[in-house]
């Protein structure tokens, strides 16, 4: 392992460029038509008990956004660790990784919230049909919330870049230094405490933050164990 000194580097490559524009064109259409066009109800992504799942929303959710701030964060984090991380790898490579980092983070957190949403299905089934229907597609409906973002790809970068270059320092707030590896060891420990006590009004997806570093980590282990004459 270690410090990651850059030769050739591109400030901001290929991958992270269209990335950056995608989900910046996708956040404008949100806050345009997104209401008229219900793009939330049909690109985020839903629970499996929800009837506002659909199998293409484990993809689409990674591009859209709840707030202006929610996307600078995540963009900004993208293109901090994306583009080093692009740098080493190549595009090709890199684009893998986040969409495996992605999708593997919604999964993790659809099993998770399977079984928080069971007893709000088992309540459900209990209730007149008349009102079932009423409450089938409602977004008042709480199994009907939506997940949205590309937190959980962009954490698989953060573990990732963690791994490969534990002695590059992170700067907190720009001006405190702090060592990649102990960053993303507190920046977990303080994920999975919250992911814990799931405090109520707390609609930070904290499961699927977790689940893509752990995918982010396992994916660049295997590729650094099989394939070490060409990770670097």
């Amino acid at each position: 392992m270690r410090e990651f000194r850059p030769t050739r580097f591109e400030i901001l490559p290929a991958v992270v460029k269209n990335l950056l524009i995608i989900n910046g064109l996708v956040f404008l259409a949100q806050i345009t038509i997104g209401d008229r066009y219900n793009f939330t109800d049909y690109f985020a992504l839903h629970t499996f008990q929800s009837a506002m799942f659909k199998p293409w929303q484990f993809v689409t959710h990674m591009f859209m956004h709840g707030s202006f701030g929610h996307l600078l964060s995540n963009m900004f984090a993208l293109w901090m660790f994306g583009s080093i991380l692009e740098n080493v790898w190549g595009p090709k490579k890199f684009l893998t990784f986040y969409l495996i980092c992605g999708l593997g983070a919604a999964l993790c957190h659809m099993i998770v919230l399977y079984y928080e949403m069971q007893p709000i299905v088992e309540a459900f089934q209990r209730i007149p049909f008349e009102e079932q229907k009423e409450l089938l597609y409602s977004n008042r409906f709480r199994l009907n919330e939506a997940t949205l973002g590309a937190s959980g790809a962009v954490f698989g970068c953060l573990a990732a870049f963690g791994y490969l270059f534990p002695n590059t320092n992170i700067y907190i707030y720009f001006l405190f230094p702090l060592k990649a590896k102990w960053f993303v060891l507190i920046y977990a420990g303080l994920e999975l405490v919250q992911a814990v006590q799931n405090s109520a009004g707390d609609n930070v997806a904290h499961v699927a933050h977790l689940g893509g570093a752990l995918v982010g980590i396992l994916l660049v282990y295997y590729w650094n164990k099989t394939n070490k004459k060409t990770l670097f």
